[in-house]
């Protein structure tokens, strides 16, 4: 099954750069730094290395707290943070400045993995959420390099998929020195597809602060929007998603009082979705205007970057985007950090666990379809009281989950300890 593996990645070698070009035709940066996805680095400092590896924005902003923590009790280390993606890289470099180094993962062949571990040497490594790369884990194992998977989680469509794979899958977990889940359920999964060492830690975006500059930006933003205008929030939303939404709102939109603001989860849809609004005839204005609403603006595409807090923080009530469609859902948690209630669709599978607590605390409701989701909007933007209640509610979910940060530090300083 590896040298199945080996050889799939090699034939897999032309779309892999085909893919590259394909998607900087939307997001030029995929050109940038090509080589590192390769294994090929600018040098540093020298200094001891933590790495950690986080995917894209998601995972990069729940580095938060476990970053600024590393960073107190290991002075002596820099922190090497990982990507895959330009929005991912673009994240930790608002978050972290030149605090820490960044670089792309390369591309998990054997002689790219291995010249990445041995350009960083890094003497501890740490995945996050779901990220089993063989070749790596394999590379980390024989050169001494611990490696970790934290903030791990499993769901159920991800344990069937790996599950085809279960001697690749076993071998690559079983050579992780540890791993903390974010449930129990994951960590069951986890352990049944191989992973040894396996605890449960908790979420650590319950633990994600939200920046004071954010909370700033996001008085100001409704301030932009009207401060005597309700303000529904359509954040991190998919392809698709969209235009279930303004179907489904097209006939409260002409008179409703309140504003929609719609935030595409990638960058490079900005322009799909204006054009969605113009083809509608649905009078708009960007946020990237940073201009004051105009009343008759019913809509505003949220066009910018690193600023979901503050979009957050604008709003009275928000749909986290990737869950009418089945995308698996994003993440609820920082809503209701800020105390914005939350409506989710059907498809929450990456953050089953998430929803169901939020649900159970009143922070959330969930919905089947579009139009039910519409009729709780009309319903909540008209229900002070009940938007009242999902604030308390957001504040008590989040409040009763934070922790996680404690037990990835516990676990990450037991090994560099030894």
């Amino acid at each position: 099954m590896r040298l199945l593996y080996k050889v799939l990645l090699w034939l897999l070698l032309p779309y892999i750069l085909l893919r590259l070009l394909w998607r900087a035709r939307k997001q030029p940066e995929y050109l940038s730094h090509v080589g590192e996805r390769f294994g090929f680095y600018p040098q540093h400092d020298g200094k001891p290395l933590i790495w950690l590896h986080a995917v894209s924005v998601g995972e990069t902003r729940a580095t938060q707290s476990l970053v600024a923590r590393l960073r107190a009790a290991h002075p002596d280390h820099r922190i090497l943070l990982t990507h895959a993606t330009p929005t991912g890289r673009s994240t930790g470099e608002q978050l972290y400045g030149d605090h820490v180094l960044r670089a792309y993962l390369p591309y998990d062949y054997p002689f790219s993995v291995s010249r990445f571990l041995r350009h960083f040497d890094p003497q501890l490594g740490i995945l996050m959420e779901t990220e089993i790369w063989p070749n790596l884990i394999r590379a980390a194992h024989e050169q001494g390099v611990p490696l970790l998977l934290l903030n791990a989680r499993m769901s159920e469509k991800s344990a069937r998929g790996y599950a085809r794979f279960a001697g690749l899958t076993r071998n690559a977990l079983e050579q992780l020195s540890a791993v903390a889940a974010q449930t129990d359920d994951d960590a069951a999964r986890l352990t049944a597809l191989g992973a040894r060492n396996v605890s449960v830690m908790g979420n650590l975006k319950f633990d994600i602060e939200a920046p004071s500059v954010m909370l700033t930006l996001g008085r100001w933003l409704r301030m932009q929007f009207g401060a005597g205008r309700k303000v529904f929030l359509a954040a991190s939303t998919r392809e698709g998603e969209e235009a279930l939404l303004l179907d489904a709102l097209s006939p409260y939109l002409a008179g409703a009082d309140w504003l929609l603001v719609i935030v595409p989860r990638h960058p490079q849809r900005f322009a799909e979705v204006a054009a969605m609004l113009e083809q509608r005839g649905i009078a708009y204005q960007r946020r990237s205007e940073d201009l004051a609403v105009d009343p008759s603006i019913r809509v505003v595409l949220g066009d910018s970057m690193g600023e979901m807090f503050a979009y957050y923080a604008a709003a009275d009530l928000a749909f986290i985007g990737g869950s009418l469609q089945p995308c698996g859902g994003q993440n609820l948690i920082e809503a209701c950090a800020v105390g914005t209630p939350v409506l989710v669709g059907p498809h929450t599978y990456n953050f089953a666990e998430a929803t169901r607590l939020a649900v159970a605390a009143g922070a959330a409701c969930q919905v089947r379809d579009a139009d039910r989701l519409v009729a709780e909007v009309q319903r909540l933007l008209g229900d002070e009281n009940a938007l009242s209640a999902m604030r308390q509610g957001c504040a008590g979910f989040v409040a009763a989950n934070r922790g996680a940060t404690d037990a990835a530090l516990n676990i990450v300083s037991s090994f560099l300890s030894e």
